[in-house]
């Protein structure tokens, strides 16, 4: 199965892809920070400062990054926690980080990552920051990578 693109709505950059995996297998990794380094496939995720042992909506946690050669640590706080479900982050500067997980099959689950920013501030999105930036496009193409990755990961198996 290829990448496809989601009409997720203005100001959100969404993919999903189908993998043949169990929706709370793919889930535990998604929402477990000290593992986000396993699904990047943008190049920019470290690994994790500070994590609790568990998420859970309000929890949050801290990890290294690097952009551009420049490296630098986020703190992003959890906005929603459905457990084998849904996972979403808020960056600091207002964006956010969705994962969703549709199981439809024992052994197969649809995956949608999504990078909402359409609430990230009112100035960024009346300049168009996240366009201006390139960030939307860029995070497109980390998007594209990672559900690539995650379902090669589980091709083999």
């Amino acid at each position: 199965m290829t990448v496809t693109v989601v009409d997720a709505g203005p100001r959100r950059v969404s993919r999903a892809v189908e993998v043949a995996a169990p929706a709370n297998e793919l889930f535990a990794m998604a929402a477990d920070p000290r593992r986000h380094s396993e699904l990047d496939g943008s190049g920019t995720v470290r690994d994790n400062v500070k994590a609790p042992a568990q998420l859970g909506e309000g929890s949050k946690f801290s990890t290294n990054m690097r952009m551009l050669g420049v490296p630098y640590r986020i703190t992003s706080t959890v906005t929603e926690f459905t457990p084998d479900e849904v996972i979403e982050w808020r960056h600091p500067l207002g964006h956010r980080w969705r994962w969703q997980f549709e199981s439809l099959a024992p052994t197969r689950t649809r995956v949608t990552e999504t990078f909402d920013y359409h609430d990230a501030g009112k100035l960024k999105n009346k300049l168009k920051y996240y366009e201006r930036m390139g960030f939307a496009k860029a995070n497109a193409t980390g998007i594209e990578s990672t559900l690539t990755k995650l379902r090669d990961r589980y091709a083999a198996e």
